[in-house]
């Protein structure tokens, strides 16, 4: 069994238990899935970060994977810990997903998330540039983003 993590338009997040990644592309395409919470039938799978090297630390990574915020399309996906302050370790654990996950749209951040939301654009995680007023005008439009604390190209590791 495979548990993905689920989201419809409305954003309730929910699990689901599936054979395979096959038997839930299978029940997705003859619409088998629904929202429990609205009945949605337009479901989409969360991508999830595999943290970590060993397999027998499956806790942990569950931990991880507990999602606080929004990706700024809407879809949120960052395996954020939400019980506890983010320690340093998993800050950076963080910004490596999100670097390895997300398409760097730069100064265009607020326009490709707003054609992204509008569907006026492919749906794909991205990350960018965007000004207070930026990222306040994208809020007040439903569009949920999120600031993260990228460090520059150079301090990468």
């Amino acid at each position: 069994m495979i548990v993905f993590e689920l989201i419809c338009p409305k954003h309730h997040r929910f699990e689901g238990w599936f054979a395979s990644a096959v038997d839930f592309d299978g029940q997705k395409g003859r619409g088998l899935l629904s929202c429990p919470v609205c009945g949605n039938s337009h479901i989409e799978k969360l991508p999830t970060a595999k943290i970590g090297k060993s397999e027998a630390k499956p806790a942990r990574q569950s931990e991880a994977r507990q999602p606080d915020a929004a990706a700024p399309t809407g879809q949120g996906d960052l395996p954020v810990q939400t019980n506890a302050a983010l320690h340093p370790a998993k800050l950076n654990e963080l910004i490596d997903f999100v670097l390895m996950n997300t398409e760097n749209v730069g100064s265009e951040f607020s326009s490709e998330a707003r054609r992204i939301h509008y569907r006026e654009a492919p749906h794909r995680n991205i990350r960018g540039v965007a000004t207070r007023t930026e990222t306040e005008e994208l809020l007040e439009e439903g569009i949920q983003v999120m600031s993260l604390p990228i460090p520059p190209r150079g301090d990468w590791h």
